[in-house]
C-alpha cells in the first residue's frame, strides 16, 4: 500500500501520505477531524479513540450521496438533515461514508476488550462538522462528509493507519 494515514489526537487532524513518491513519504492530503470527547484509551465501552497500529479493514457506502444515514454499517435510506435530527436527538449519526479500523497490536487494540475492530471504531462523517477540530466523538474519527468522500476514495481495504496522542 503507498498510502498510509496519521492522526494526530493532539491537534486533531489527519494527515494522508505517499510513501512511493520517489523513495520518500510525501504528504497529499491533511484534514482536520473530531477525536473522542473522553479523550484516548482502548477499554471496550470507554468512548474513547484507540491508539497505536491500524488498518483499513472495510469500506462502506461507495456512491451514496452526502449526508446518507448509516445505521449498523448498512444505509437506511435517510438523509440527514436538522428536521431529522430534532426528530431523533439519541442518534449518534454516521454519515456519507464509513472507514472500518481493524488495530494491529494484539493485547494493545486487538483482541479481548481492546479489540478496535469489535468497539465499531470507524472514520466517518458527520452531522457536527462545526465541531470538527474539537474531540467531540463517542471513539470515532469523525470527519466533514466531503473529506470522508475525498479520502475513501483514495484509500483502499489494508492502508495502515496510526493514531497517536501527539
Amino acid at each position: 500500500m503507498p498510502y498510509r494515514i496519521e492522526i494526530s489526537l493532539r491537534l486533531q487532524q489527519l494527515y494522508l501520505f505517499d510513501d512511493d513518491y520517489n523513495g520518500d513519504a510525501q504528504l497529499i492530503r491533511q484534514y482536520p477531524v473530531s477525536t473522542a470527547k473522553n479523550g484516548a484509551g482502548e477499554q471496550m465501552g470507554s468512548y474513547q479513540t484507540p491508539r497505536g497500529k491500524h488498518v483499513v479493514s472495510d469500506k462502506i457506502g461507495a456512491g451514496m450521496p452526502l449526508n446518507a444515514v448509516f445505521s449498523a454499517r448498512v444505509p437506511t435510506g435517510e438523509i440527514w438533515s436538522p428536521q431529522l435530527s430534532m426528530a431523533h436527538p439519541e442518534r449518534d449519526w454516521i454519515l456519507t461514508r464509513i472507514l472500518w479500523l481493524d488495530g494491529r497490536e494484539p493485547g494493545k487494540n486487538q483482541g479481548g476488550d481492546v479489540d478496535s475492530h469489535a468497539r465499531y471504531i470507524y472514520l466517518h462523517g458527520t452531522n457536527e462538522e462545526h465541531l470538527i477540530g474539537t474531540p467531540a466523538s463517542h471513539g470515532c474519527v469523525r470527519m466533514r462528509n466531503a473529506d470522508i468522500v475525498d479520502l475513501f476514495d483514495l484509500v483502499e481495504i489494508g492502508t495502515a493507519v496510526h493514531i497517536s496522542a501527539d
